[in-house]
């Protein structure tokens, strides 16, 4: 299974930097770890306080090994939570890229 993803949100004011440090342990856990099928990148837009998800889950078992992780486990128990603006996801179909998926 292949499927790519865009996620944005926009968090409450006093929130970005727990945000932030959600984020940062997610990155921690899957660098110590090291999950097959996963490619992601996470940005804070300018301003602080939107933020922006870029996923890519290569499985062959349709499952996505993020969510098997405790850090993106904690991440989304509160996600809603800290959101002035809700995550809106959106499933892409690649066009084309230069050097994003480790072609």
């Amino acid at each position: 299974m292949l499927r790519r993803m865009i996620i944005q949100y926009t968090v409450k004011q006093d929130l970005a930097d727990d945000n932030q440090r959600y984020i940062e342990r997610v990155f921690a856990e899957l660098r110590a770890h090291g999950p097959a099928g996963v490619r992601y990148i996470a940005f804070r837009a300018q301003g602080g306080r939107t933020f922006v998800h870029l996923v890519s889950i290569e499985t062959d078992t349709g499952e996505n090994p993020l969510e098997q992780t405790p850090a993106f486990q904690a991440f989304q128990a509160g996600v809603r939570d800290r959101c002035e603006t809700p995550p809106v996801a959106m499933l892409l179909d690649e066009v084309g890229s230069y050097r994003l998926f480790g072609e």
